[in-house]
């Protein structure tokens, strides 16, 4: 049995300090990371975006003006006359690929019904299946792995 100590209780009504939390608040919403996959992939202009996203119009400039102002995406010219933009990883964003691609492996996993829809290759040229390693020792992280919380709760 899990045991909860009184720091758990005692929290601000706000919750916990959470990196996941303030991660979501950039990008966890359906339409921002749909948009997020597309650019990464080389859609990078609006109607482009739109059409592969199926997101409409205002709900996706919101999403990109938002990226772009945290830093996920930089909105680059293309076309003087009329003006036209694109919209371009930076490295927060380009830092984005291996997670949408671990949600994807998690989505054909756990989610979706009968085989998945897209597939990538790894440059070994086997189908990639991505993994969460230690950046120290490369030892997986699972969910079986056993982790060790440094610092306290807060």
């Amino acid at each position: 049995m899990v045991s909860v100590t009184r720091e758990v209780w005692s929290m601000p009504r706000g919750g916990r300090e959470c990196s996941i939390a303030d991660a979501l608040s950039v990008v966890g919403e359906r339409w921002s990371l749909l948009a997020m996959r597309e650019i990464l992939l080389g859609v990078r202009r609006f109607d482009l975006i739109v059409h592969a996203t199926g997101a409409s119009r205002d709900i996706l400039t919101s999403r990109l003006r938002k990226l772009v102002e945290r830093g996920v995406l930089e909105r680059v010219q293309y076309e003087q006359s009329p003006p036209r933009y694109e919209y371009v990883p930076t490295e927060a964003g380009r830092a984005l690929g291996p997670i949408l691609l671990s949600l994807m492996e998690w989505g054909d996993r756990y989610v979706r019904q009968g085989s998945a829809p897209t597939a990538f290759a790894c440059e070994c040229g086997s189908e990639l299946h991505p993994v969460t390693v230690c950046g120290e020792c490369g030892a997986p992280v699972s969910a079986e792995a056993r982790v060790t919380r440094l610092g306290a709760v807060r």
